[in-house]
């Protein structure tokens, strides 16, 4: 399975290979950020397993493990750069020597050096996607921001531009931008955006999906009895996280996933791979990106683009369940 990015010519696998995972912990103060401990080597098995398997498009963020998930991409993709499609996302400041979150800036001086330390971490000499990290940053300011991208691109460190954020008015404005070519944004099949769906594809832009999977909850694989490492964010959830509650999976959002489970597995799909395939089966445009850190995950993740998206009468089984709920 393909996809095209938006109205740029960058041709990508139909999944994406999420990176937050991969770059271990950092903080906010005491609020952990990232998934828990990682292996570094596990994760760069992972890569390489997700390479194998047909996936191409890697989305990272500078912050995540506060510059090592990038650095741990930028190795594990060494000599195969050319195979590969990098997104990488720009905005919060972080010290790399304590892993904490240290604020935000969007000022073009300081978006051209976050562009440069990024290359150096992921140990290349363009980003094919470079997205601003700011979900609800001034849309009034963002003009400055767009047109910055757009002198990062003529100068080559750069090949597109998107913006992460879940509100609409604010992916208008990158969408003047002639190199503005993804929004990635929140999306799974519990939490359905359709205005931003609608809006992508009008504007012939890529929906790159954060969250496919639910940080996990969509796997099936956490239960009421979870308990979560004190480093993981999901342990001591911020009041945007909505499918656990410090370590617990939300009660409402497991009821809701019972009623669908036998049509996400229909076809001899896992849990996750229903998940993903309810994500295609709503728009061309769509490239989620589940978070991955274990060779199982990625192979898992991969199967999916076997299956395909979900059948029309699928996708309405799955509607008609959740209106009901």
């Amino acid at each position: 399975m393909k996809r095209t990015l938006g109205r740029s010519n960058i041709q990508v696998s139909a999944l994406g290979f999420g990176c937050w995972a991969i770059g271990g912990p950092f903080w906010q103060g005491e609020q952990p950020l990232g998934w828990g401990e990682v292996d570094d080597n596990e994760s760069i098995n992972a890569i390489h397993a997700a390479l194998n398997a047909g996936v191409t498009f890697f989305d990272t963020a500078d912050v995540y493990g506060a510059g090592h998930s990038e650095r741990i991409l930028g190795k594990a993709l060494a000599g195969k750069r050319d195979k590969v499609i990098i997104a990488t996302k720009f905005g919060n400041t972080f010290d790399e020597t304590s892993k904490q979150l240290t604020g935000q800036n969007a000022d073009p001086a300081y978006i051209r050096q976050a562009c440069e330390a990024s290359l150096k971490r992921l140990n290349t000499d363009y980003i094919d996607l470079y997205q601003l990290h700011l979900n609800d940053y001034d849309p009034e300011r963002a003009t400055e921001i767009r047109d910055t991208l757009e002198l990062l691109v003529q100068e080559g460190l750069i090949r597109s531009y998107g913006w992460s954020t879940d509100f609409v008015e604010r992916a208008a404005v990158f969408a003047q931008g002639a190199h503005c070519t993804a929004v990635q944004h929140q999306y799974n099949v519990l939490e359905d955006n359709p205005d931003m769906i609608a809006f992508v594809e009008t504007h012939q832009l890529a929906s790159i999906n954060r969250g496919p999977l639910g940080m996990g909850l969509l796997t099936g694989k956490y239960t009421q009895g979870t308990s979560l490492s004190n480093s993981d964010i999901r342990a001591k959830t911020p009041e945007w996280l909505k499918f656990f509650s410090n370590g617990q999976p939300a009660p409402e959002y497991l009821q809701k996933l019972e009623l669908i489970r036998e049509v996400l597995t229909s076809d001899g799909r896992s849990l996750a791979q229903g998940a993903l395939a309810w994500i295609w089966g709503s728009s061309g445009a769509t490239v989620p990106i589940p978070g991955v850190r274990t060779v199982a995950q990625a192979e898992q993740n991969a199967a999916a683009m076997q299956f395909g998206a979900l059948r029309a009468e699928q996708m309405q089984q799955v509607a008609s369940i959740l209106r009901d709920a």
